[in-house]
């Protein structure tokens, strides 16, 4: 018997080594670090598919003017990018370059979207059931009815609240079709990550990340923007951000959480528009 067992032993690593040098990789190659995710820079960059999304969505009659947002509690019109559309109620300061992007895009900071409510995560605006029936036809979901009144180039998607308990690679699943939502309809979306970390080992951002990585879409890491932060930005809650006006003229507005999540989505916005057109002259 022993001498059997030691045949299996040795046939067992045969195996394995086989298939190691088939797979041109050993497992400790092929390891991905789950806290990779964290070093992903706070802007993104723009891949030549997404220069092909745009281009196709244009044929379908995007709106290279207009982007859309898609969010729940902290992405309400109120307090996100919306004084960008009211000249006095922002300041760029140094960031002045940003003006061009701010023009460009005019109309669609402040307009109210019918895929942003503060009920919403990654399920519910795949679902009928939460459209706002003063805005959406029957049938539609919050994303098609968007889709179908405004006609963006971009999405902006910040997707903070799960429901509690259920894992990540559910909401990874149903963010991957929000994704190709927009894909299909020749948006470029841009993924956002969040400031906190209520579910307690960073899961969904592992998720964000490795979808806009898996589906080549421009990642906005705005984790890291507020890393340097006070409680990173964030009340004591955990959750919610610190209220600031956008006056970017003034460094200590700048460390709050909500004066960086405009900017850094702002920026976000600059950089994708300017990647899929090669515009940099504004």
């Amino acid at each position: 018997m022993r001498t059997i067992s030691v045949k299996w032993i040795w046939a067992a690593a045969l195996l394995v080594a086989v298939l190691v040098i088939a797979g041109g990789t050993s497992a400790q190659e092929g390891a991905v670090d789950p806290e990779s995710w964290k070093s992903a820079p706070v802007l993104p960059e723009v891949s030549d598919k997404m220069r092909e999304v745009y281009q196709r969505g244009l044929e379908l009659g995007n709106d290279p003017n207009a982007f859309s947002k898609v969010g729940d509690c902290q992405n309400v019109t109120a307090y996100f990018l919306m004084d960008f559309d009211q000249p006095g109620q922002y300041n760029l300061g140094e960031y002045s370059d940003l003006q061009a992007t701010i023009d460009h895009f005019a109309g669609s900071w402040g307009r109210e979207s019918a895929s942003v409510n503060p009920g919403f995560n990654v399920a519910s605006v795949l679902s009928p059931m939460w459209a706002d029936p003063k805005l959406c036809e029957k049938g539609e979901n919050p994303l098609k009815c968007e889709y179908r009144l405004h006609r963006p180039s971009i999405a902006i998607i910040s997707m903070e609240t799960w429901w509690s308990g259920r894992p990540a690679d559910e909401y990874e699943k149903y963010l991957r079709q929000l994704v190709q939502f927009w894909l299909d309809s020749g948006v470029v979306p841009i993924l956002g990550t969040k400031a906190d970390n209520v579910e307690g080992d960073h899961s969904i951002n592992a998720a964000i990340v490795r979808v806009a990585q898996d589906m080549e879409v421009p990642l906005w890491n705005f984790w890291a923007a507020v890393r340097p932060l006070p409680n990173h930005g964030l009340e004591k809650d955990g959750f919610h951000l610190v209220y600031a006006r956008p006056f970017f003229n003034e460094p200590d507005l700048l460390q709050a959480g909500w004066p960086m999540r405009n900017l850094t989505a702002l920026q976000a916005i600059d950089a994708v528009w300017r990647g899929v057109t090669d515009d940099s002259s504004g």
